[in-house]
């Protein structure tokens, strides 16, 4: 049996969620590896909707759910995000749920930080969620960071809070802002402790225990590869790598663990805040699309933008990305329309590209090069194999296929979990 790592290919908000809910049933355990509690994954299961930003998807089956080192975390939020699910009927105890040791921490002058900066750059702010999520990380790799492991030591944080300080009250002055109060975080910090320490595991080890068992693996990516701070839209962005390859360093297992990479797609294209979007509609197409998807942010509740389906974009992240198949989602919001747009190439300056250019301001100033295709007036909700999709929805899907050079895994045509047609089973690759 194979693992599985989903991430999604595009801006993030692909519908990850479903898709590691309904392969989570099958998996021994579910690891999220990067980011923190700005990414939204809604997962309906019956009558029930389960809102998650931080919690792995895993956790509403039962199933061991990991959040690995990679992941920064806002101990305040896992508890609320734990007592919120706990009201749902959801059972979060150190048994089925693991936290790193190593996970560094989201602290309130994170939050502070990234509001004051999105603030104060005006037209140039990258549209952050304001959660502490870019800082958390600028103070991992300035080896200033908090981690949990600290929480067992915090008589002994004294050195690590000089640096700390050091760097964020010169930053806080610059803003009119007072010093960080010590003995107030001091005070939360043994506040929160108690909690937290209970599922704090070293899950490198766990995690290597359960590939030696041949238990199967479920890595949840967050955001979308678009947003990698490496390989997306620059510098709108989030702060982490949220390419496939990050799950083996944001876990704790070698690369050869991460298995199927399974891509997440919209059947059209979405992005919430600031960034180029080519195929952008600010037109009555692109408000059809946003009111028939639902198209607001799990975590922030922003309106997503809304445009045609992208395939150079999804093809650049395949590539990156070493994506081995694809799950199509929310087709079923593209019933109804009379033809179909999918962008198939960019025209800047008079030459063409069959990539996205790296900079910015080229990004912003692409022209999209359009293929229409037919499209259909039959229902595709809640169908749940080939013989129930129109013929021309499967045209979509094959032309989709060909253009972004990687094959259908999945298609899901409704929120359902059940409402999925398997093509490729990645835990049997």
């Amino acid at each position: 049996m194979a693992n599985v790592t989903v991430i999604g290919a595009q801006w993030g908000d692909e519908g990850k969620g479903k898709i590691v809910d309904w392969l989570a049933e099958r998996a021994d355990c579910v690891v999220r590896f990067q980011g923190g509690h700005n990414a939204g994954h809604t997962l309906v299961v019956g009558e029930n909707v389960y809102k998650l930003s931080l919690l792995p998807s895993g956790i509403v089956r039962g199933t061991l759910s990991v959040i690995g080192n990679g992941v920064v975390l806002d101990p305040w939020h896992f508890r609320d995000e734990v007592a919120k699910l706990a009201g749902q009927g959801v059972t979060i105890t150190p048994e089925n749920l693991h936290i790193a040791e190593t996970c560094p921490l989201i602290l309130p002058f994170h939050r502070d930080l990234d509001g004051l900066r999105e603030d104060a750059s005006g037209a140039g702010k990258i549209g952050t969620t304001r959660r502490g999520i870019g800082p958390a990380y600028e103070d991992k790799v300035g080896r200033r960071a908090i981690r949990v492991c600290d929480l067992a030591h915090l008589d002994d944080l004294d050195l690590q809070l000089d640096r700390i300080c050091a760097h964020h009250d010169a930053l806080r002055a610059g803003f009119g802002e007072a010093p960080i109060d010590r003995a107030r975080l001091m005070a939360e910090l043994a506040d929160i402790a108690s909690y937290i320490l209970p599922f704090a595991k070293p899950v490198w080890h766990t995690l290597d225990q359960a590939r030696k068992r041949g238990d199967r693996i479920l890595f949840e990516g967050a955001q979308g590869v678009l947003l990698d701070v490496d390989h997306g839209t620059y510098p709108f962005v989030t702060s982490s790598n949220t390419i496939a390859g990050t799950a083996a360093g944001g876990s704790g297992l070698g690369p050869s663990a991460v298995g199927f990479v399974l891509g997440i797609v919209k059947a059209y294209t979405t992005r919430v805040g600031s960034g180029p979007f080519p195929t952008e509609l600010e037109d009555e197409t692109g408000q059809r699309l946003g009111e028939r998807g639902h198209e607001f942010g799990t975590v922030t509740g922003r309106k997503r933008r809304c445009g045609w389906f992208d395939a150079v974009l999804v093809r650049q992240s395949a590539a990156v990305s070493g994506i081995t198949g694809i799950a199509l989602t929310k087709l079923d919001v593209l019933d109804g329309f009379e033809e179909l747009k999918i962008c198939t190439g960019y025209m800047l300056d008079g030459k063409q590209y069959d990539y996205l250019p790296p900079h910015p301001q080229d990004q912003a100033r692409v022209v999209p090069v359009y293929e229409v295709i037919e499209g259909w007036s039959e229902s595709t909700a809640g169908a749940r194999s080939w013989a129930d999709l129109p013929a021309q929805a499967i045209k979509y899907i094959r032309r989709v296929e060909e253009l972004i050079q990687c094959p259908v895994a999945l298609v899901s045509t409704s929120p359902e979990r059940e409402d999925t047609i398997l093509v490729r089973d990645p835990f049997q690759d």
